[in-house]
């Protein structure tokens, strides 16, 4: 199984510069950025970005701290979906294109892909790397630079601790301890 942690970082939200990031936890990542847009925009484009990077038939494990870009991904895409990509109240589901292609991602990856919430900002190490990378990112938008990809040198991605889950199908794949109150959202495609 291959695992990443994605962040996505906003310098002012909404309307700032924006970065985004993967970390594998094997040591490669990516980011990249924008010079305007929102949190939950930087939060999509890392996840998009990390299953785009990661197109095997390998299992495919993302932590995020974002419960928005999780449950995008994996439990409110289906119901937009079949709502002619409507909300539950009728309203246009918001930054549908970024949506419409994380599931197309998802749908044209050969390995199943799960999530997980991570809570941020408490000493993850890969999650802490994600959001320096996204933030580094922003950045460099913000000052009109190219924002390059990067790639974190082994030293900066330890292994992460030995953690366990059951995903909606029952399989175990790797999570953190710690969840948020509702975040029973690990879905296996």
């Amino acid at each position: 199984m291959i695992t990443v942690s994605t962040d996505g970082s906003c310098l002012r939200n909404p309307g700032g510069a924006i970065g985004w990031a993967w970390v594998d936890h094997t040591g490669p990542s990516a980011s990249g950025g924008a010079v305007s847009g929102t949190n939950q925009v930087a939060e999509l484009m890392a996840v998009h970005e990390a299953i785009e990077a990661h197109p095997g038939a390998e299992p495919l494990h993302i932590e995020a701290d974002s419960l928005y870009a999780i449950k995008c991904a994996s439990v409110w895409v289906a119901g937009w979906k079949r709502k002619g990509w409507r909300t539950a109240s009728g309203g246009p589901v918001q930054n549908l294109a970024l949506v419409q292609a994380i599931e197309r991602a998802i749908a044209e990856r050969p390995g199943p892909v799960t999530f997980t919430w991570v809570r941020g900002h408490v000493g993850d190490r890969f999650n802490e790397a994600a959001d320096q990378l996204a933030g580094a990112a922003a950045r460099e938008a913000q000052a009109g630079r190219p924002t390059p990809q990067r790639t974190l040198p082994p030293a900066v991605a330890p292994a992460a601790p030995a953690r366990t889950t059951r995903t909606a199908r029952g399989a175990t794949t790797a999570r953190t301890a710690e969840r948020a109150p509702d975040a029973e959202v690990d879905v296996l495609f």
